[in-house]
């Protein structure tokens, strides 16, 4: 049936160029541990319906959970933050758990679908910064860096499971209904949509949690 209903669209190869988990750190100065310390991997990595196996998760209030399984980065989006930051970029450094080639995160929409052999990945909400990941960057104002920026991260949800394992081809497939982008899903976080826009937002497979705040406020 999966297989079926996506038959027909056009998608755009691309390939996993790296796949990134961590253990539980402590930033220094904190007395939490995180998981935002990601490495890339050598070898396959089995993928279920809560991410990365192996993978640490120590704040799940936050982070994790069925829809934010596994956390994408384009690596035109990373080739751009190497220029800003003034260094080379290492795979895990924003807590990403996949960088794919050729991506650019501001133009990937709720929705879209990333698939590689039995893996199929479904897009459902943008990052949003927080205070560890300032932290982690060492940089107090990373927050607002980052929202300037405005190239967030990719959360997904894990429609079917499977093994991946970089060099891996992986296709990008746009969703068929009206774009909600990354970018204006940052943007707009926290504030009050208008109704077109919230048709929009509702019309599109978001983030649960999302959608539960935005069918609360009318």
């Amino acid at each position: 049936m999966e297989r079926k209903r996506n038959r027909g669209r056009i998608g755009r190869l691309m390939k996993i160029l790296a796949l990134c988990t961590g253990n539980p750190e402590r930033l220094p100065g904190k007395s939490y541990k995180t998981g935002i310390f990601k490495h890339a991997v050598n070898g396959a990595v089995m993928i279920d319906a809560q991410g990365l196996v192996g993978d640490a998760i120590c704040n799940r209030k936050h982070h994790g959970g069925i829809d934010q399984a596994v956390y994408i980065e384009g690596s035109l989006t990373l080739d751009w933050w190497s220029g800003e930051l003034g260094r080379p970029y290492e795979p895990g450094t924003f807590g990403e758990n996949m960088v794919i080639s050729g991506l650019d995160n501001r133009h990937v929409s709720v929705g879209d679908r990333f698939m590689s052999v039995d893996l199929v990945l479904e897009v459902s909400a943008c990052r949003i910064p927080c205070a560890t990941f300032a932290a982690k960057m060492n940089d107090p104002k990373f927050v607002k860096r980052y929202t300037a920026a405005a190239r967030p991260g990719i959360y997904c949800r894990v429609i079917r499971g499977g093994v991946a394992e970089a060099g891996m081809p992986v296709e990008h497939r746009p969703f068929a209904g009206e774009k909600v982008k990354m970018p204006e899903l940052m943007e707009t976080c926290g504030r009050r949509l208008s109704e077109a826009d919230r048709a929009r937002y509702l019309a599109a497979p978001i983030h649960y949690k999302l959608r539960a705040m935005l069918e609360s406020e009318y």
